[in-house]
């Protein structure tokens, strides 16, 4: 395994690929934005890590333009940034997980096992799951509503499958997070309803009948039947 970080604090940067290298995975690290594309051509990594405030283009501009092009590799933001806004627009723009400094290095291993474990995962070959208007193309990662493509992040597409797997159950906040990032951190469970919001606006916003909901207390479900 090989991660690429983007980090403009010497002394963090030497203690990141330091522990990394002790468990096991490789590290390059570069300080700014433009020289992060300039060592991506150079090599192949199977996860990124992004500060967001370096030199140059920083990491939510990475991010995106990574998103551009590549769509599967994983890619953990590193930050000091902790308001909930700054996660949405991390996850907006196609970051898969969202930690905040300072962080334990232990966290931050089981962090990236958990994107590197989901992003090697096989999708399952099966037909099209149909819930009212709602179509998910499981072997083709594509989402209908009524007929209308929805673009999703694959976080998001995630979420919407296990929903759906459901078939009309609850799923609590823990369980959707331990499903998707394989991590039983608290700091995880405000990210659930971050992906929630993102799937409400792009499934039922422009919809009278509302797929997505919450049951106060216990978490959330996708309607299978008429409520």
């Amino acid at each position: 395994m090989k991660a690429l970080l983007l980090e403009d604090d010497p002394i963090l940067s030497k203690e990141v690929i330091s522990f990394l290298k002790s468990m096991k995975i490789e590290c390059d690290a570069v300080f700014d934005g433009e020289i992060f594309f300039r060592q991506q051509k150079l090599e192949a990594y199977d996860i990124y890590l992004l500060d967001i405030n370096v030199p140059k283009l920083n990491g939510l501009d990475v991010c995106k333009q990574i998103r551009e092009n590549d769509k599967s590799t994983p890619i953990l933001m590193l930050t000091a940034y902790r308001d909930i806004q700054d996660k949405m627009d991390a996850f907006t723009i196609g970051a898969d997980d969202y930690l905040v400094k300072p962080f334990h290095f232990d966290e931050l291993y089981i962090r990236i096992l958990a994107l590197l474990r989901r992003s090697n995962v096989p999708q399952e070959k099966k037909d099209i799951i149909t819930i009212k208007d709602l179509e998910i193309d499981t072997q083709d990662l594509k989402v209908k509503r009524n007929g209308v493509a929805i673009e999703l992040t694959p976080k998001e597409y995630q979420l919407l499958l296990i929903l759906a797997k459901a078939h009309g159950r609850v799923l609590s906040k823990q369980a959707i997070s331990e499903q998707i990032w394989d991590v039983h951190f608290d700091s995880n469970l405000n990210t659930i309803e971050v992906y929630i919001n993102f799937l409400r606006k792009k499934i039922d916003k422009n919809h009278e009948e509302k797929l997505i909901l919450t049951r106060p207390g216990y978490g959330y479900y996708i309607k299978t039947g008429d409520e």
